[in-house]
């Protein structure tokens, strides 16, 4: 028994020490995170890539979590405001209240877009700082990583130098991974397509492709059988490529629109986990650009 008790001690002394629990509110806040800090932190993922970042429910276990927490990372923006509050309130952890050290919202560190020029919750799900599904633009992760390595510093300045090195090393290979999407996304650049959901503004952006009409008539609402013919009858004389959906959407809508308008409908991971192969940032993005090149044979 004695012996079996050393062996247990030494074990548990060989385990890696977490010098930091994250709390992440997106699949790619906690890829972002586990890039960053490595085995130096515990990172939980509030939700998964396959679930809607909208609609999340406040769960004991995401509190449980978050009570723990030493920093929590979100995309900010208004994304999580349906579930996040409550959360924040039942926890009780002043670390990672709004304001704190421990409060990290990366939409603070890009430029918006598709900010709205009147604010009416009669237009569906607006957000009034702007789009916020902003982990689509892989450029948005460079100013958003800096800020996220500092802050992990401050937090924990023992392994400071830690963060620095891993930070500095993934912005070389960062760059040198969008290069490479850039050049194998020029077939992109200017096409139009429709999309069932306004989420993908950022990743229009960056490609340069041509957002022609959105499946849903506002966002976050479900479009009905009327509207969606209204829609083929749009593109009867704008005619787009492809109609693009994320992985947590209902199929239906686009899949509808891609039979009588006779285009493909592409499902995009949209997140860290939105399929097998997005696994990570970097198969985040090599995906997104495989299913898109594939939807224009």
């Amino acid at each position: 028994m004695k012996r079996l008790s050393l062996l247990i001690l030494v074990w548990a002394w060989a385990l890696p020490a977490h010098a930091l629990n994250i709390f992440a509110c997106e699949p790619e806040w906690a890829a972002l995170a586990q890039e960053l800090a490595g085995d130096q932190a515990s990172i939980y993922s509030a939700t998964v890539g396959t679930q809607d970042p909208h609609r999340v429910e406040a769960r004991p276990s995401l509190i449980a979590k978050a009570r723990r927490a030493d920093l929590r990372i979100c995309t900010g923006a208004e994304l999580e405001v349906g579930w996040l509050p409550v959360v924040l309130r039942e926890s009780a952890n002043p670390a990672i209240q709004p304001g704190q050290p421990g409060a990290f919202e990366a939409a603070a560190y890009v430029t918006m877009l598709d900010a709205p020029t009147r604010l009416d919750r009669a237009e569906g799900d607006v957000h009034p700082s702007g789009n916020p599904h902003i982990q689509l633009d892989p450029r948005n992760f460079l100013p958003i990583a800096q800020a996220l390595a500092q802050r992990l510093a401050q937090l924990d300045p023992a392994h400071a130098a830690g963060y620095q090195q891993r930070h500095a090393a993934f912005r070389q290979n960062w760059q040198t991974a969008i290069a490479r999407w850039e050049k194998q996304a020029a077939p992109l650049q200017g096409q139009p397509i429709a999309v069932q959901h306004k989420g993908f503004p950022y990743l229009e952006h960056w490609l340069g492709m041509k957002e022609v009409v959105a499946l849903e008539p506002k966002p976050g609402m479900e479009p009905s059988a009327a509207h969606l013919a209204t829609v083929l009858a749009k593109l009867q004389t704008q005619p787009v490529r492809m109609v693009l959906r994320a992985a947590y959407q209902s199929p239906r809508p686009s899949e509808w629109l891609a039979e009588r308008a006779h285009i493909p409908a592409v499902e995009l991971p949209f997140t860290v986990g939105g399929d097998g192969v997005a696994k990570d940032l970097y198969g985040l993005f090599d995906e997104t650009l495989a299913r898109l090149l594939a939807g224009l044979k």
